[in-house]
C-alpha cells in the first residue's frame, strides 16, 4: 500500500511538472534564478564556464520522447511539434551527457541591435562553439523544471525543415504560463536581437585561434 500511495505521489507531481502552477511552486521552492550573462566580448569557448549538463539519448526514438514531454504537461508549439515529427528529428542510440552553454550574440562580439542567423553560428564556431544536436532542445525542456519566468532559449541547432519546407529551430521558453517548446524562425537570415540567449554545446576541442596562440607560446622562449 505504501508503495501504490508512492508511485501515484511521483506520478502525480511528474505529470505536472511544466503546469504553470507548478512551474511557480517550484520557483519559490528552489529560489533559483539564472544569472544574466555579461555583454563583454569573449575571446573563446574557454572564456564561459559550462551553464548545465543533461543527458540525451535516454530515449528509443522521437515518439516515446514526444509522449515523455506530454506525460509531464510540458506544452509543445505548432511549429515544435511538427519537427519533432519530421524524420530529420533524430534521437541519439546511447545515453551521453552534453556539456551546455549559453551566450549571447552581444558576448560574442556583435555590436549592433540585430544580427543574422547565419553570422551568429559562424561566430559561435570560430570560438569553438558546437550547434547543438536537436534532441537537446526537448531534452532541456524536460530537465530545466526551474527555468525563470520570462526566459527563452534559444536552441544553436540545424534547422529542421516543416512539413511545408520551413526551416524551424527550438526555443525553450518560460513564458509565465507554464514550461513550453517552441519553433522559431530558423532561416539563416532571420534576425536575431543581440541579446537573445543561444544554448550551444560546448566543444572539447580548442577553437582554430586558442590553438594557435597555444601553439605560438610554445614556440616562443620563456
Amino acid at each position: 500500500m505504501l508503495c501504490a500511495a508512492s508511485v501515484v505521489q511521483f506520478a502525480d507531481t511528474t505529470w505536472a511538472q511544466c503546469a504553470a502552477r507548478d512551474v511557480l511552486r517550484n520557483q519559490l521552492k528552489l529560489k533559483t534564478r539564472t544569472a544574466q550573462p555579461s555583454q563583454l566580448p569573449i575571446n573563446s569557448a574557454r572564456d564561459v564556464a559550462t551553464w548545465k549538463t543533461i543527458a540525451i539519448g535516454t530515449f528509443a526514438g522521437s515518439i516515446t520522447l514526444r509522449n515523455e514531454l506530454d506525460s509531464m504537461g510540458c506544452n509543445v508549439g505548432g511549429q515544435a511539434s511538427e519537427i519533432l515529427a519530421r524524420p530529420a528529428f533524430a534521437v541519439g542510440s546511447r545515453k551521453t551527457d552534453v556539456e551546455l552553454v549559453v551566450v549571447t550574440p552581444a558576448q560574442l562580439g556583435f555590436t549592433s541591435d540585430t544580427v543574422s542567423l547565419a553570422d551568429v553560428y559562424a561566430r559561435a564556431r570560430q570560438l569553438g562553439f558546437e550547434l547543438a544536436a536537436a534532441e537537446v532542445g526537448p531534452q532541456l525542456r524536460i530537465q530545466y523544471f526551474d527555468q525563470p519566468m520570462g526566459e527563452f532559449l534559444i536552441i544553436g541547432m540545424e534547422p529542421i525543415k516543416t512539413w511545408s519546407g520551413e526551416p524551424i529551430i527550438l526555443n525553450v521558453a518560460n513564458g509565465g504560463a507554464g514550461l513550453i517548446l517552441i519553433g522559431q524562425d530558423g532561416r539563416a537570415g532571420a534576425e536575431i536581437p543581440a541579446t537573445s540567449r543561444f544554448v550551444f554545446a560546448r566543444s572539447h576541442q580548442s577553437a582554430p585561434g586558442a590553438e594557435l596562440i597555444d601553439q605560438t607560446a610554445a614556440i616562443l622562449p620563456p
